[in-house]
């Protein structure tokens, strides 16, 4: 496809803009933990792209959680939002795909790294910008506001429809709807607390209910393809723990020939002499080492004694994650 950027894995070379204003978004901790409180929100975990929406009165700039602009990359949104009666104000939210009723980050994976998506990919793959927080309103800033509170200016911020969504929650029957979440395919909860102010960074305010464990791995190298297979056989995954990429096990399964072909291309571009890896057991025939540049989302069911993943299963590339940032999630509670 020519909308296709594949070069040095699309955006994971573009550098992060400066933004006026710029608010740090607020993130949420991965919990063992499984409680259902009225004084909690209960919205459903959504798989996509982070999306922070600014808007100035004049224009409007859509940028990830690294401050990349993706403005271009989801034109039916900033037009949306640039049709609104409301001005000057920050959003939160997540940009995601759809197939059937479940969110795809697979598919989202087609307009990612695009920055001027044809006619025919906008309406192969339509996004939906889910809008769950709100940080400035009517030139205020609203952050110190109870979650609540904001949840309501948001509501009357906006006109949501076609690409605008209002991401819905609940206070109650929260066990009810983690088991719904989870029989309808969805990658789980976040659980709010309701009466918190938006604070920016990681904390236990925010907390992840997840139906299947999932999170990103720097990319360290891969395997020689076996058999029919082409492009590679499998990627070799790690994460950072004090300041060394540790490996965490290979994944060779989820691709498609031409994720297959693309991917191989791209880290043809990255290959080094040397494992990036300085802690775990790699393999090493028919292996190729790539400078740790590039970030994939992983599906999982668990991590091994040895610390490597069972049963991982390739979901796609992060480009809205910086690879230093990455390390392993480990449920708090």
């Amino acid at each position: 496809m020519s909308d296709q950027i594949t070069s040095r894995g699309g955006r994971t070379a573009a550098k992060a803009v400066t933004v006026a204003g710029w608010v740090e978004p607020e993130l949420a901790t991965l919990t063992r933990e499984r409680f259902f409180s009225p004084d909690w929100l209960y919205e459903r975990k959504l798989d996509g792209e982070r999306c922070l929406a600014y808007s100035d009165g004049a224009k409007v700039r859509l940028l990830t959680r690294n401050r990349l602009e993706v403005t271009g990359t989801y034109p039916e949104v900033r037009d949306a939002l640039a049709r609104q009666d409301a001005a000057d104000f920050v959003l939160d939210g997540e940009v995601v795909a759809f197939v059937g009723s479940a969110t795809s980050f697979s598919r989202l994976q087609q307009r990612l790294g695009v920055g001027s998506p044809s006619p025919q990919l906008l309406r192969q793959v339509p996004v939906v910008y889910f809008v769950f927080d709100v940080m400035r309103a009517a030139g205020q800033d609203v952050r110190s506001l109870p979650l609540r509170n904001r949840k309501r200016v948001l509501k009357d911020l906006l006109s949501f429809g076609g690409p605008l969504r209002y991401t819905t929650h609940r206070s109650r029957d929260g066990a009810a709807y983690l088991e719904h979440a989870c029989a309808s395919g969805w990658e789980g909860l976040i659980a709010k607390r309701a009466d918190a102010p938006y604070q920016s960074g990681r904390g236990r305010d925010w907390l992840k209910f997840k139906c299947e464990n999932s999170q990103e791995f720097v990319i360290g190298g891969y395997t020689d393809p076996k058999g029919s297979r082409t492009g590679f056989g499998a990627l070799l995954l790690g994460y950072y723990s004090g300041g060394e990429l540790v490996y965490a096990g290979k994944v060779g399964t989820g691709f498609d020939d031409a994720t297959l072909a693309r991917l191989e291309a791209t880290m043809h571009e990255l290959q080094q002499p040397e494992p990036p890896f300085r802690k775990g057991r790699t393999p090493r025939a028919g292996v190729h080492w790539v400078a740790p540049r590039l970030v994939c989302q992983v599906g999982f069911t668990e991590w091994t004694t040895a610390g490597e993943l069972r049963h991982p299963r390739y979901l796609g590339l992060r480009d809205d994650k910086d690879p230093a940032e990455v390390s392993r999630e480990r449920p708090v509670g």
